[in-house]
């Protein structure tokens, strides 16, 4: 048992330790396209503002240094800026591209009754619930804080797991919470989405400069590369914060399976759970940011890279670790009527599509 622990305690220490140089490297990280982009615009224009001049790249490389520093206190100022609303504002940034809702005790009774047990069995404080209203079955943990700390799970998972394997899944994004994989989740979705933004800010003024500016050929040349430039610089810092992202172990999914198994000491219904999820977890209408923090994701980020190990080899852990068989897909239980989270019935007992409801609360 002490070597468990002992592994579990490094992999939060490095989880809390990845948030803190993240934070630290990112300013950084701004100051050096910052750079680049000044760099090659010095590069592009000298020989433009002075005919008779020759393109210097020492010159241009110790002009962008200098408009750097000077511009420091900028930078600085513009990235603690983002990073305030982005610490403020990432519980209603995550809703709003996850399409989901609060819920409460009175609402959904039986859900939070799993959750709250497992938290009391810990000892720990409740996070939020919330529910995407869709057919798909999956679920992911989100905050930065006790505060902000939140499970999301969709209605289809809901009505296509029985209890214990729902309460296995509700148990694997707790442990998510309880080893900070999820901070350093958030601290990563939060901070790659400002490239992201300035990416398309500056595709925009390109396109905006193609079908506007035709009558001054020249100036709009001029600044379509210049912007060019810019948004190439910009996508590059974005991919340079992706990978930040995936050198993320996938290696947390099988902690959290793992800790879900020592939360519930039910290692069959995970497995249950996992295969009932298998090819249905894509949520419609959502991004690649919030599948990827789901407890599935089978599509590859960008069509490249895998943000999950594939599911059969996480049950294959789960049985050899546990000894456990492995259940027949085939076969799987139904989930009886009883166990089902169908809500038909709005707030005034109005009759309801219940995949229909989202943007009806307050």
């Amino acid at each position: 048992m002490s070597k468990p622990a002992i592994g579990l305690s490094t992999h939060i220490w490095n989880n809390n330790a990845r948030c803190v140089l993240l934070l630290a490297l990112y300013p950084v990280l701004v100051a050096v396209i910052f750079w680049i982009i000044v760099f090659l615009l010095g590069m592009g224009s000298t020989k433009g503002m002075l005919p008779q001049a020759e393109i210097d790249p020492l010159g241009a490389a110790q002009g962008a240094v200098y408009v750097t520093i000077e511009f420091l206190p900028l930078i600085l100022t513009a990235v603690a800026i983002w990073f305030m609303i982005a610490w403020f504002s990432h519980s209603a940034m995550i809703r709003k591209l996850a399409h989901s809702h609060p819920v409460s005790r009175e609402e959904e009774a039986e859900l939070y009754n799993l959750l709250e047990n497992l938290c009391i069995s810990r000892g720990i404080k409740m996070p939020r619930l919330e529910i995407i209203e869709t057919h798909a079955r999956n679920a992911f943990a989100s905050g930065i804080d006790d505060k902000s700390y939140c499970i999301t799970v969709t209605r289809g998972l809901m009505n296509s797991l029985q209890k214990d394997e729902l309460e296995g899944v509700l148990a694997h994004e707790l442990t998510h919470i309880m080893n900070r994989d999820v901070r350093l989740l958030i601290v990563c979705v939060i901070f790659t989405g400002m490239f992201g933004f300035l990416a398309q800010l500056a595709w925009s003024n390109i396109r905006y400069s193609l079908f506007y500016s035709r009558g001054r050929r020249d100036n709009a040349m001029a600044t379509i590369i210049a912007m060019l430039v810019i948004a190439v610089v910009l996508w590059l810092g974005y991919l340079a914060t992706l990978m930040m992202r995936f050198a993320l172990s996938r290696r947390r999914e099988y902690m959290a399976d793992a800790g879900a198994i020592e939360l519930t000491k039910n290692p069959e219904a995970m497995m249950r759970a996992l295969m009932r999820i298998s090819g249905r977890d894509r949520i419609p209408e959502t991004t690649d940011d919030i599948a990827m923090m789901c407890v599935e994701n089978h599509v590859p980020f960008l069509g490249m890279f895998a943000t999950h190990p594939p599911i059969q080899k996480r049950i294959e852990a789960i049985s050899a670790v546990t000894n456990t068989n492995i259940p027949d897909s085939a076969s799987l239980p139904p989930v009886s009527k009883k166990e089902r989270f169908i809500r038909d019935k709005d707030q005034d007992g109005e009759r309801l599509n219940p995949w229909l409801i989202r943007g009806r609360r307050k």
